[in-house]
């Protein structure tokens, strides 16, 4: 499920409007899943990026208080810019414009209600420029302060550490998120050393299928759940200590 119904008291899905005309102004920050719909090889759901977003900005949200933060998580927003992926079925994607246009203007309901800093939790490598792009608009035009988090930036080094260098797309890191916190979506005899294609030095791919046969990197077979479970951890608190540490900051 991608779209939890059980809200907890931060998610704005369960407010009322009263309830948000006073939690949106007041919240330190306001924080945006991210994710996508898209192939991830054939052990692993087309929804893994937004499993991943919904999972991950939860236990960011659920921790802001020992920062003495208090954040407010709106619905997860599913879709992304997949076109890298058409070429397997089950992917959706939205263009570059039309993502940057859906996040903006996201924002900008969000600014007309007293938003005033924007978390943008992404959990999908395709959505980064469009992300970026859209996050100018929103501080340039719509005078949202906007702060970029791509989770796995904040545990690179780690998942790297444990996992080599190929733990990207439906590899190692993404089977063990998916077996943490949504096992039953997991096709375990499915699970296999993805098969690359290529290693292109300079050129850009243009489809996902240019570089790999079954549509991931990887090897999903050395994925580690209780591992992830302590990475999560670990991440979450360096994010919530970067939002602080940049909050303060702010003039």
């Amino acid at each position: 499920m991608t779209v939890r119904l059980d809200y907890d008291s931060f998610d704005l899905g369960g407010m009322t409007w009263e309830d948000a005309e006073e939690a949106i102004p007041n919240a330190d920050f306001l924080v945006l899943p991210t994710g996508s719909v898209e192939q991830h090889s054939i052990h692993l759901p087309v929804t893994v990026d937004t499993l991943r977003a919904e999972a991950l900005s939860r236990e960011l949200v659920e921790s802001a208080s020992e920062h003495d933060l208090s954040m407010v998580r709106l619905p997860t927003l599913p879709y992304g810019y997949s076109e890298h992926h058409m070429n397997y079925a089950g992917t959706i994607t939205l263009s570059a414009e039309t993502y940057m246009h859906v996040v903006e203007e996201i924002a900008q309901s969000m600014a007309k209600h007293g938003a005033k800093r924007l978390v943008l939790l992404n959990c999908h490598g395709g959505n980064r420029s469009p992300l970026k792009l859209a996050g100018d608009r929103i501080q340039r035009d719509h005078g949202v302060k906007v702060f970029f988090v791509h989770w796995t930036d904040f545990a690179r080094d780690k998942l790297k550490e444990r996992f080599g260098e190929e733990w990207g797309h439906a590899g190692d890191h993404e089977t063990s998120v998916i077996e943490l916190f949504y096992p039953d979506l997991v096709k375990s005899d499915k699970k296999e050393s993805q098969t690359r294609k290529a290693r292109f030095e300079a050129r850009q791919y243009t489809y996902f299928d240019d570089i790999t046969e079954q549509g991931g990197l990887g090897d999903p077979t050395e994925s580690d759940a209780e591992f992830l479970e302590e990475i999560v951890a670990e991440t979450t608190e360096k994010i919530l200590s970067a939002l602080s540490e940049d909050m303060e900051q702010e003039g």
